[in-house]
């Protein structure tokens, strides 16, 4: 994982912290590698960290719903979720429906349609925590849709739900919007990578693209429409 103040990673070396090193087992591909970061690591931090759910299927029934969970952020999400014994709903694309189910969604509503954007669930259930990796949503649209103390963690916060999680803070509310700024750990990457190695996750990988020309894969990437990772190889 490299440090977003000293660059990104178009180079044929990269210079990277000890502490942000973990190794890659062969059975793990360097494409899948360069997968996991950093998008996997957010979300990992979103659910357990924040959330606090358990990943190793011990934990109670859990209502889970995760917003654009055709992006990167929102595809680590689902199959985490489910590995922490959640009903995971997801709000997508319409054209990446299936490849969400694929992933392990219970249930996947347009995001395009009215229940979409108002992040209905089919079932009707309430939602027990909220990954949020959509644009900003209003607090009134999330809350019908919460359980008595129901939690949206922001993967993308901005100014304006950080108002929101202070609000809720000050008036003792058990329904909170609660902001997530990644935090690289590199216990989390390692966890995620031997999650790889065991085949219970899936590194998406929308594209590849050579390193000598990145300029195809930033206009890919300009597009918005990728499901998973865009990678540049050697």
């Amino acid at each position: 994982m490299l440090g977003f103040a000293n660059g990104g990673g178009l180079a044929e070396f990269a210079v990277a912290k000890a502490n942000l090193i973990v190794i890659r087992p062969l059975e793990v591909s360097a494409a899948e590698g360069a997968g996991i970061p950093s998008y996997g690591l957010i979300a990992h931090q979103a659910l357990t960290d924040s959330a606090s759910l358990k990943l190793d299927g011990t934990e109670e029934p859990t209502n889970i719903l995760i917003t654009n969970a055709s992006k990167i952020v929102g595809i680590n999400a689902i199959q985490l979720a489910k590995l922490g014994n959640a009903h995971v709903t997801a709000t997508c694309a319409p054209e990446h429906i299936d490849l969400a189910k694929s992933l392990g969604a219970d249930e996947v509503v347009d995001q395009t349609t009215p229940d979409g954007q108002a992040l209905k669930s089919p079932s009707g259930k309430k939602y027990d925590i909220v990954i949020h990796c959509g644009e900003p949503t209003s607090w009134s649209t999330f809350e019908p849709h919460l359980a008595s103390n129901g939690k949206i963690f922001d993967v993308k916060p901005t100014l304006d739900s950080i108002k929101a999680y202070a609000l809720k803070k000050l008036t003792f509310s058990k329904k909170q919007l609660i902001p997530v700024l990644l935090s690289c750990k590199a216990k989390n990457m390692d966890f995620l990578v031997k999650l790889a190695k065991e085949g219970k996750v899936k590194i998406v990988i929308d594209s590849k693209y050579s390193l000598s020309n990145p300029k195809e894969a930033w206009a890919k990437n300009a597009e918005n429409k990728n499901f998973g990772k865009i990678i540049l190889e050697p």
